[in-house]
């Protein structure tokens, strides 16, 4: 290999670039085999690496060599077939191409200037996929005027912190503001709002409601917008300024839709920013029939969902539109000396400095890898992706409503059921938890768990992988029947 503190030559990082890729490819091959969770403790890994780095060297082939013995052991497998937890993370090999190219080309894209390719194929990929949205004008690069557009994010988790300063920016600004401002969002909304609304000083801890409001949801687990203009009411009579509500649209615990329509029309109303979370259930709004769910979107301020759960675009990549650009960015500008540029004071429309839609200053180039999959996959493609995994949960569904051992917990409205062993109280919330660790024990599933109000411990069956079958669904339904019958 390479001479001793010297690169690669351009001939040995093809060698080694050729053999990764077949590692990658094999290991997509032989998934079925593995056992989904990691089989490891907690500091097994740790008891594997030397506790300080080398001071001379090491050849590739034996770096390569490690990876087996020592990573391999310790990973939980997300593009397993019977992998069924939390939500997806896809990876696709025109994704993992495109990240490959990103990291080859190494260009930070935080303004225009330093890289113009990696700004202007952003700007263009946020408006393929409003269209494939069917988001309004209002949310277009193309088609606002200006007022609105998209940017890639890394999470959903920073797409609502972005939003949530975007709010409080344009609330200081409107000069009404005469009290606390104060947030909402459901009970059964991601955890990250109320993370946001720490890191924004609206919150000391996680249970501090002094500017926070979590507000009970319905019998679907939809936030009651009843109830969330009553507390807005509330607050506005004890002299506080409402600003911002998060409308989830396909909750983590069970996919639930808030009501973006009933939702806009109070903030509309109230004069609060509205931020539509739908980090998972986005992706499945790019076919027709699943777009009911994002009806009233046109009042929303903010939207945000991650290709990177499932839309076949690998971690990281989460989309984040706004119809109000002018608040998102005067809340997170600043403009040293050293960052001027021509480009940026011209004025040009395609001259973005998207440095200006994030926290961090430095940005990768994430727009390569959902351009290489769209194109890839097609629109089309992709719909039939997502649809095959409705059918697969709707078939799930089914085979719980008829064993008489199980029930269904939640409404499904896509590709996740909850469900669970038939009980009520502490007793059924046991045998619950002691199924779900059983199956995972097994090796042969991974599901997760959730506690949905008024009905207890609930299993979580998530089906979006790119490689999961009929086959492997049935096959873990198979495996939830057989454990059932000793717990």
């Amino acid at each position: 290999m390479s001479s001793p503190g010297f690169h690669m030559t351009p001939d040995e990082f093809r060698s080694a670039g050729h053999a990764m890729i077949d590692f990658i490819a094999s290991y997509w091959e032989g998934l079925s085999d593995r056992p989904v969770l990691a089989q490891v403790a907690p500091g097994d890994v740790l008891a594997k690496l030397p506790e300080g780095p080398p001071d001379s060297p090491e050849a590739w082939g034996r770096i390569v060599a490690d990876v087996d013995p020592v990573v391999m052991p310790g990973i939980t497998h997300w593009q397993s077939p019977s992998f069924f937890a939390f939500f997806p993370a896809n990876a696709s090999p025109p994704a993992v191409l495109g990240e490959l190219l990103s990291a080859g080309l190494g260009v930070n894209g935080m303004l225009w200037a330093t890289s113009p390719a990696a700004t202007e194929l952003e700007i263009r990929m946020l408006d393929w996929v409003a269209q494939m949205l069917d988001l309004p004008p209002a949310f277009h690069h193309s088609r606002s005027g200006g007022a609105g557009g998209g940017v890639i994010q890394g999470t959903a988790s920073e797409g609502t912190l972005v939003s949530m300063l975007a709010a409080r920016r344009r609330a200081m600004n409107s000069g009404s503001v005469g009290g606390p401002l104060v947030a909402y969002t459901s009970t059964q909304a991601h955890s990250s709002i109320v993370k946001a609304a720490m890191i924004a000083g609206l919150a000391g801890h996680p249970d501090d409601r002094r500017q926070v409001r979590l507000i009970e949801v319905d019998r679907a687990f939809a936030m009651d917008p009843r109830r969330l203009e009553a507390a807005i009411e509330t607050d506005r009579a004890a002299g506080a300024t409402p600003f911002y509500v998060c409308a989830t649209v396909g909750t983590t615990s069970s996919t639930a839709i808030d009501s973006v329509e009933a939702i806009g029309a109070l903030s509309r109303r109230h004069g609060l920013w509205l931020h539509v979370d739908a980090a998972h259930s986005g992706a499945a709004c790019i076919c027709p029939e699943f777009r009911w769910m994002l009806a009233g979107i046109d009042a929303a301020d903010s939207l945000c969902f991650n290709p990177h759960k499932w839309m076949l675009t690998n971690f990281d990549c989460d989309l984040l539109w706004t119809s109000d650009r002018a608040s998102l960015t005067a809340a997170l500008s600043i403009t040293p000396e050293y960052l001027r540029n021509k480009a940026t004071e011209s004025g040009a429309s395609a001259a973005i400095d998207f440095r200006d839609w994030q926290v961090p200053l430095g940005r990768r180039f994430r727009a390569l890898k959902l351009w290489f999959v769209i194109r890839s996959y097609g629109v089309e493609g992709l719909r039939a992706f997502i649809r095959e995994h409705v059918r697969l949960a709707a078939e799930f569904e089914r085979w719980v409503r008829a064993d008489e051992r199980f029930e269904v917990a939640a409404p499904r409205t896509i590709n996740l059921v909850c469900f669970r062993l038939k009980g009520e109280g502490e007793q059924a919330d046991a045998r619950n938890r002691a199924l779900l660790e059983a199956v995972n024990s097994t090796g042969r599933a991974y599901l997760t768990h959730t506690v949905l109000p008024g009905v207890g411990y609930v299993l979580r069956m998530c089906i979006g992988g790119v490689q999961t079958r009929e086959a492997h669904v049935r096959a873990a339904w198979d495996l939830l029947g057989e454990v059932a019958k000793r717990v």
